[in-house]
């Protein structure tokens, strides 16, 4: 059974770290509905939702995609680009040891965030963003190309990480919005969508993606592809700079 590694949202919320977008009034209130709702999908088709620790002092710690990727049976600690992000850190890893996977941890004075890692197959893209360094992708490239996987960094300057930009469809097809991919020929395959808010995809299985609802275009196109689109409102966390895949770890068999 696919599990889920999840962290409710704080009520500080609106005071989250912003790089690329002026700050707006968030509803953290209605960002909880929001999250449940999101949790809701993978609970309802099968998913066993593991709930870390609450971090109520952690603004950003709704998006545990940054605090932890995993790659088989190992899960790789990252260490936040923005020093504001680290308290997050310590409950991320009691979950992460609780669960049964090999840890690995990237130290100082390397950076990574989750969502500037895009795996596809046994390829690993790594954004060289404003919150991932190269000592950061050279330890994890350390780390997996023992195991197999070819870690391939590309340039991250116009969007906050590379998943703010691209993501990939089940068949490996990335996905994203063109003015906001710095380099689309560093894919093997890339697709432009019409949207800002449809970069972002997560795959729940091989015919079916989760994305938002404020991309009714790339919807459309998607099922076009014959894939089942399942739609969820994110509204506050786009807000922020996040997305449906930055909410959420996916633990897959």
């Amino acid at each position: 059974m696919p599990r889920l590694l999840v962290r409710r949202p704080s009520p500080l919320l609106a005071e989250g770290e912003l790089t690329h977008l002026d700050r707006v009034p968030v509803d953290a209130d209605v960002a909880l509905a929001q999250w449940r709702g999101y949790v809701d999908v993978f609970r309802s088709r099968g998913w066993d939702v593991v709930e870390i620790e609450p971090a109520d002092a952690q603004p950003d710690g709704v998006f545990v995609e940054d605090a932890v990727v995993v790659f088989g049976d190992l899960a790789v600690l990252c260490r936040a680009g923005a020093e504001s992000r680290r308290g997050e850190a310590p409950t991320v890893a009691a979950a992460v040891a609780a669960s049964g996977l090999e840890v690995a941890e990237i130290v100082a004075p390397g950076t990574l965030d989750g969502g500037d890692v895009l795996k596809i197959g046994r390829t690993v893209y790594v954004g060289a963003s404003s919150r991932t360094n190269a000592e950061g992708i050279a330890q994890l490239r350390a780390l997996l190309s023992p195991r197999g996987w070819d870690v391939v960094d590309v340039p991250v300057t116009k969007v906050l990480h590379l998943k703010s930009g691209v993501t990939a469809l089940p068949d490996g097809t990335v996905v994203g919005y063109a003015p906001l991919v710095d380099d689309p020929a560093a894919f093997p395959v890339f697709a432009p969508v019409p949207e800002e808010h449809g970069t972002a995809v997560v795959v729940l299985d091989e015919a079916t993606v989760l994305m938002s609802s404020d991309a009714p275009e790339t919807a459309a196109a998607h099922r076009q592809r014959g894939l089942e689109v399942v739609t969820v409102d994110v509204s506050e966390f786009e807000k922020l700079e996040g997305c449906v895949t930055c909410l959420s770890v996916r633990v897959r068999d």
